[in-house]
């Protein structure tokens, strides 16, 4: 299978913390993967660096065969990036959130409409077209979000923490529409989490990353194996030696974000 995404040794400091130690790891195109991993434990700053935000300290990443460090323009046209922290302006519609968006991925301007109704119908936003985002729900605005990181059509996504801040029906709602991504558009998923539930449904493969390191990666199922626990989060106990174990309208899901952005 081809590989999307290839990482071999990437490092990043903060001064002279290290974030990310030496990690290396391949994803296949058209996989659901994800880090698992407490907050702190490296899993946003590594995927800043594979989206182009952060420069590595060491080693180096290719998306589609393309460096993140040579070929940055090149890897943010293929990539698709919901962050943490919420993306959307609350005093704008849903649409003019989407146009805004369109013109910053550089949609051809004959397309962006066709784009942006398709969109909010598969995402069942197209009834708020014309709402203040404000007034939704927070499921409803990581929805958008996620549409916003789609209008290009990219061949990859990342989200960080992607249902941080919704309710548990909002949650698997967006996964809903994230699995329907892969099927009906062949879009490879990565994302970070620290919710157990969510990476062994979702995934076809995770990483258990604590303390900037990657400590096992592999299916949950061959995890579980390896480690002779019963679940998820034995086997992540076992593998990392630390245990794991974040609902909302907009004011909620934006302090929500923030809160957890600062903690790390």
């Amino acid at each position: 299978m081809d590989k999307i995404i290839s990482v071999k040794g990437l490092s990043k400091n903060f001064n002279s913390f290290p974030a990310v130690k030496d990690i290396s790891f391949e994803v296949d195109d058209g996989e659901i993967f994800a880090f698992l991993g407490p907050n702190g434990a490296g899993k946003s700053t590594t995927i800043k660096m594979l989206i182009t935000l952060l420069k590595p300290a060491a080693g180096d990443a290719a998306i589609n065969g393309q460096s993140v460090i040579h070929h940055p323009a090149q890897v943010r046209k293929m990539i698709g990036y919901v962050p943490q922290m919420i993306s959307v302006d609350g005093a704008l519609t849903v649409e003019e959130n989407m146009l805004l968006m369109a013109g910053l991925y550089d949609v051809p301007r004959r397309e962006c409409k066709g784009r942006i109704r398709q969109m909010l119908e598969f995402l069942g936003l197209a009834g708020n077209a014309g709402s203040l985002v404000r007034t939704l729900s927070g499921g409803m605005i990581r929805k958008l979000e996620i549409g916003q990181a789609m209008l290009h059509r990219p061949r990859l996504l990342f989200l960080d923490e992607p249902t941080t801040g919704v309710d548990p029906i909002a949650k698997r709602n967006i996964w809903e529409h994230l699995g329907r991504l892969r099927k009906d558009f062949g879009t490879t998923i990565f994302f970070s989490t620290h919710n157990l539930e969510e990476a062994e449904v979702s995934c076809d493969r995770v990483a258990i990353m604590n303390k900037g390191q990657i400590a096992a990666i592999g299916s949950v199922s061959r995890l579980k194996e390896e480690s002779g626990q019963a679940t998820l989060e034995g086997a992540f106990i076992f593998f990392a030696g630390d245990s794991l174990e974040a609902n909302g309208n907009f004011r909620d899901i934006k302090q929500t974000r923030k809160t957890q952005r600062r903690l790390g």
